[in-house]
């Protein structure tokens, strides 16, 4: 790779950094082609990009980024891919899916909206991140969780009433 070309893929990777919220750093040597393309599948079908990276051009990349990655570059180290998506927990539930079948893929790291995880260790803390809809659909329960007893108990007081006559 010309040093021309090594500077392309830097800008290319700074400008897939830029503005993402969520990334995981996982390493996926090892898997066997047909495994492969099944990870890959599931990471299109939820929405997140995989991309096997060079550990050079992305620490390049993180440190040429306005973000503050912390930590996170130094898990480069051997094979690895980024995993980038909207949802927090989607890429450790899909590498928690793969594990049962597996030892690969291995959480490197992980950073999700200013916060960096670094190790294997906390795959299943981040498979338990709730996304945005399902925290409001929480709320949302939550909230009409009252007036639907206040609603059940006038009803039964109704029925009560229509009974005494």
């Amino acid at each position: 790779m010309t040093r021309e070309e090594k500077s392309i893929a830097i800008e290319d990777l700074t400008a897939k950094l830029a503005g993402v919220n969520v990334i995981y750093l996982a390493d996926t040597s090892g898997l066997d082609a047909e495994t492969t393309s099944n990870l890959r599948r599931a990471c299109f079908k939820a929405g997140i990009k995989l991309e096997v990276v060079k550990n050079t051009l992305l620490e390049k990349a993180m440190e040429a980024s306005d973000t503050d990655f912390g930590d996170l570059p130094s898990v480069l180290k051997g094979n690895t891919s980024m995993m980038i998506s909207d949802v927090a927990s989607a890429p450790a539930k899909i590498i928690k899916e793969f594990r049962k079948k597996g030892k690969k893929p291995v959480l490197k790291g992980a950073y999700i909206t200013e916060d960096v995880y670094i190790g294997d260790e906390n795959l299943e803390n981040l498979a338990a991140i709730k996304s945005r809809a399902e925290v409001i659909g929480e709320i949302i329960g939550l909230l009409q969780s009252p007036a639907q007893r206040v609603i059940a108990a006038l009803q039964n007081q109704e029925g009560k009433e229509e009974g005494a006559e």
